[in-house]
């Protein structure tokens, strides 16, 4: 499906002549990589979520912040929009690019400049590798915990801007969680700092502001993160469940039984399955559901707390329970887990990663209603996600070469993230709103929350040029769209023209 997706609160983007920019960028800007030719702009079409494409204009790979502070100077004086891209891992079509724009691509800024074991963190540019800073961290026995199932790949610039989770964040928390200091440009050009090097710092807290931003606010260009020491032990237990519903209400009842996992992870039997033939880790293909419960810390306690969890479990309703017997069958359990996505997508053509929050006490309800539209649309749905935070990924199974599929794929994703709001939940627990769930946006938030929204961005980028049509929608687009979240019974958007 190719995309130009230009909208802006005023109205469509201004044409931007492509020579003109192009002759400027190269008198400027002598030594700055630009690819400007079809077959070169292709690989950027999209990020993660293929199914949305749209050609950039060009594509720029500096590798010095200059030229990154002279190309957006340059590009707010022509008033040409900027898209800023990190290794192009996002799901929810965040870093597609503008036919009317620049695609600015931060890759190549990937060295670790500093580990500091004394203080606990590591200063890094912003196309360092989740994973690798980690491993620059092991030899200190200190490790950075948020650890999306990407962190092979996905760059922490990314993490930033999409406020990256894992199958960990429920107890050692988000992106944001986990940061001390990032360094910004501005949509102008200017070096700003949001945070400091300690643990808190004055003022209003930019730094969670932009935390989750979505490159709408500033161009990423360092990024201080706090290391932690690794657990001194860990073990995980595998919990059988022969309902889903069983699985998620032993969720809840983990937590209220005072015990905080490391990570708690769900899987239905079509995940289950797809793993287990992908990966070999183990899992019973039987089950309905499983949970991967890993508790971690001091070695007392990590006995203490898989006895407790256990006894939960049992008392849920599980068939089976199982600890890892050593690191190697840990390791595969998680390898499971973490491979689900790849694993899932060997039973269909194409799937569709969905991603919402609700509150785990509602997780049995929105799994039965999850089920109840997977055979309304016709669709198959496999549910794998982080049960403990309520983080819902269901992976809806299609194929594109049939005609209406996708468009139903789509239709049926947007009904699940509205289930999930009417429960209490969100559209989004980590992989951002972007340009997939722009929609949704509309029937979670109501006329004054999303103009508010569009006053925090005016701030930070007047004329609207970073990443613009993304994240916030319109109030006509809300209005067009026609699911509107109003309160009180008030007629939506009241202040719109009506016809």
């Amino acid at each position: 499906m190719n995309i130009l997706y230009d909208e802006r609160v005023d109205g469509a983007l201004p044409r931007v002549d492509k020579a003109a920019l192009l002759a400027e960028l190269r008198e400027r800007l002598p030594g700055l990589d630009i690819l400007h030719r079809e077959e070169d702009l292709k690989p950027y079409e999209c990020d993660g979520l293929s199914a949305y494409r749209t050609m950039p204009m060009l594509v720029v790979l500096p590798e010095r912040i200059e030229q990154v502070e002279a190309l957006l100077r340059l590009c707010h004086r022509r008033q040409v929009p900027v898209v800023a891209r990190g290794a192009g891992t996002g799901l929810s079509g965040g870093a597609l690019p503008l036919e009317q724009g620049i695609l600015l691509v931060m890759a190549r800024f990937n060295k670790i400049l500093e580990v500091n074991p004394e203080g606990r963190f590591a200063r890094v540019q912003p196309g360092v590798r989740n994973l690798a800073i980690s491993q620059a961290a092991a030899p200190f026995g200190l490790y950075y915990a948020p650890d999306p199932s990407s962190q092979i790949a996905c760059s922490i610039g990314g993490n930033v801007a999409e406020n990256a989770g894992g199958v960990h964040c429920l107890k050692y928390g988000l992106t944001v969680h986990n940061l001390l200091k990032v360094e910004i440009l501005s949509v102008e050009g200017e070096r700003l700092t949001l945070g400091s090097d300690a643990l808190d710092s004055p003022g209003f807290d930019l730094l969670a502001l932009f935390s989750g931003s979505e490159g709408m606010l500033g161009i990423v260009t360092e990024v201080t993160v706090k290391l932690l020491p690794k657990p001194q032990m860990a073990k995980v237990l595998l919990a059988s469940f022969d309902s889903v519903e069983k699985a998620g209400r032993a969720v809840g009842e983990i937590i209220a039984a005072g015990v905080i996992p490391g990570g708690l992870e769900m899987m239905d039997n079509l995940a289950i399955r797809a793993a287990e033939d992908f990966i070999h880790a183990g899992y019973p293909v039987e089950a309905e559901a499983i949970l991967l419960c890993e508790l971690d810390g001091v070695e007392a306690d990590v006995h203490d707390d898989c006895e407790r969890v256990r006894r939960v479990l049992e008392q849920a309703g599980a068939t089976e329970v199982r600890q890892a017997r050593d690191e190697a069958e840990r390791a595969r359990f998680w390898a499971g887990r973490k491979n689900a996505f790849p694993a899932v997508g060997r039973l269909s053509p194409d799937y569709y990663c969905m991603d919402g929050t609700i509150p785990r006490r509602e997780l049995p309800g929105v799994l039965r209603g999850i089920a109840e539209l997977s055979a309304e649309y016709g669709l198959r749905v496999a549910n794998v996600f982080h049960a403990g935070d309520g983080n819902m990924h269901p992976l809806i199974l299609f194929d594109a070469n049939r005609p209406g599929e996708l468009e139903r794929a789509e239709a049926l994703g947007g009904k699940i993230l509205e289930l999930c709001v009417a429960v209490g939940g969100s559209i989004t627990g980590e992989h951002g709103v972007g340009r997939e769930k722009i929609n949704q946006m509309c029937a979670q938030f109501d006329a004054d929350e999303l103009t508010l929204f569009h006053a925090v961005k005016a701030a930070f980028d007047p004329e609207r040029l970073l990443n613009p049509g993304k994240n916030i929608p319109t109030l006509h687009r809300c209005a067009e769209f026609g699911a509107m979240h109003v309160h009180h019974g008030r007629l939506p958007f009241p202040e719109l023209e009506r016809f």
